[in-house]
């Protein structure tokens, strides 16, 4: 290795090298706060609902145009039942639940070049509240 590092070498540049706190010294140049501003810049997912059982709501097309029926979509947990989501709803919304129908979205596989993979897979749920009863999404 220290034959292509002779050959390597750029002339005139030399690494940078910081001391920790045992006194080694370091060819980081990164320091405690570098990395906490990093942490702090990096962008945060918005949870909706704070629940295992509700995840978050669903605001696709169909799903928004629902609401004039009194159906709400909401992404839920995989192991939540109709009884369970009811309840949540009831508990986070004051709401009075007529309904709960639930459909499992498989997974789809996806495919960018060579690289295949599949996106996702979730279970949602179509929640249907008494006449004259909304519920406001964020």
């Amino acid at each position: 290795m220290a034959l292509l590092n002779k050959l390597f070498r750029t002339k005139g540049k030399k690494e940078k090298r910081s001391v920790t706190k045992e006194g080694k010294e370091s060819s980081f140049a990164k320091t405690a706060e570098d990395k906490e501003k990093k942490i702090a810049e990096a962008p945060k997912k918005q949870i909706v609902l704070e629940s295992k059982i509700l995840v978050s709501s669903h605001t696709a097309e169909k799903a928004l145009m629902g609401q004039k029926l009194n159906h709400y979509v909401f992404k839920v947990g995989p192991t939540a039942n109709k009884i369970m989501i009811a309840k949540e709803v009831k508990k986070n919304y004051n709401v009075k639940v007529i309904k709960v129908n639930i459909v499992n979205v498989p997974k789809k596989a996806r495919r960018v070049g060579r690289t295949q993979g599949f996106r996702a897979g979730y279970k949602k749920a179509i929640v249907t509240l008494t006449p004259g009863q909304t519920i406001e999404l964020k």
